[in-house]
């Protein structure tokens, strides 16, 4: 596994492609002063072996150089050692509904910016759990497949927004049967074992649970059946439920509010009744959410109840320093700078003079 040390150092490398084109600027200036001398032709016999391609070669040469040393400075590293970490925790798919209504404000900021900040804190209080990221609206896919990768998580939630997915409505069903089919499958050795991550859970009963946020509006049908299946099968059902009950229009990019056929602005209101149905069906738990932190922690406290089950992850603990072969090739690249002249090599000339003879 590569990886840098010190990442934030490699935001230097912006100065390459700025130094680039600050040198660009002045060589066109340049030449625009010179041209004001008189012929090009006529200044190129008074320089005699003057190369116009040299001076720019010479300049990526110390452009290359420049862009190793910032990745010298965000030490790169190779690991080397691989060790296990075992730990205890479940494993939870996060279902998020992201169909236009959901871009109704009456959860500040959005519907849709409170449930990705919902997620990122569910995301904080999490330590030893895999999670997995569903979105859905009239259609479902998995945004990131169960991982104990919570950084590669929260990197997901950024770009998540109704545009994702072209059918609209909210096929909770279709979300709930996504989700149960993407938890790590358990293995003929009984172990749950998970690729990406280099890991495996010992005990094939441990707590699985579903996480829905939803408004619920415009709801297909087939939800509770699923929510059922999903019970039986050993994972609950949590909806979360977000919006109100009173409805709030939906925003649209030119600044107005959708509106039906007939002109009259869209109302969307929070399906309440259908929430809480689902999470009874799923034998888990429905939750308001509102603009505090009451949602996250009546959640947080329902997953502690469940059943943790052991969870062993091959991560590097050692790294090895990949700087030197970095280091030799800048050293070559000065070396080659300082040798390479602008003007041609007179000897050169002198043979092509004399080949002309």
């Amino acid at each position: 596994m590569f990886r840098f040390a010190n990442p934030t150092y490699l935001w230097l490398l912006l100065l390459v492609p700025l130094l680039a084109v600050v040198y660009h600027v002045w060589a066109f200036k340049r030449s625009k002063r010179m041209a004001r001398f008189g012929d090009k032709e006529l200044l190129r016999q008074l320089v005699p072996g003057y190369s116009r391609y040299r001076p720019l070669l010479k300049f990526y040469l110390m452009e290359a150089a420049l862009a190793l040393i910032v990745v010298i400075v965000a030490r790169p590293q190779m690991g080397t050692k691989l060790s296990k970490d075992r730990r205890e925790g479940i494993e939870a798919m996060i279902a998020m509904d992201i169909s236009n209504s959901m871009l109704a404000e009456d959860a500040a900021p959005s519907r849709l910016e409170r449930s990705k900040r919902l997620v990122e804190d569910l995301l904080n209080r999490f330590t030893n759990d895999k999670i997995g990221l569903v979105v859905f609206a009239g259609d479902a896919f998995v945004q990131l497949p169960i991982t104990a990768d919570y950084v590669s998580a929260k990197m997901f939630l950024d770009n998540i927004s109704p545009s994702l997915i072209g059918t609209q409505g909210t096929d909770i069903g279709k979300a709930i049967d996504l989700s149960m089919h993407s938890f790590t499958q358990n293995s003929k050795f009984g172990k749950a074992i998970d690729l990406s991550m280099h890991s495996f859970t010992q005990n094939s009963k441990f707590g699985k649970a579903i996480i829905i946020i939803t408004d619920g509006e415009n709801h297909e049908g087939g939800a509770e059946e699923m929510a059922r299946k999903a019970q039986q099968a050993g994972i609950r059902v949590f909806v979360l439920g977000i919006g109100s009950t009173q409805g709030a229009p939906i925003p649209m990019d030119n600044g107005s509010y959708l509106q039906d056929k007939d002109g009259q602005t869209v109302m969307t209101k929070l399906n309440e009744d259908m929430c809480k149905k689902l999470a009874e069906a799923g034998k888990g738990m429905y939750i308001h959410v509102d603009n505090t932190t009451g949602a996250e922690q009546m959640l947080d406290n329902e997953i502690a109840k469940m059943q943790h089950g052991e969870i062993e992850s091959m991560t590097y603990s050692d790294y090895a320093e990949q700087f030197p072969a970095i280091a030799a090739i800048v050293l070559l690249l000065l070396i080659a700078e300082v040798l390479m002249r602008e003007r041609q090599n007179p000897l050169l000339n002198r043979m092509n003079l004399f080949t002309k003879k």
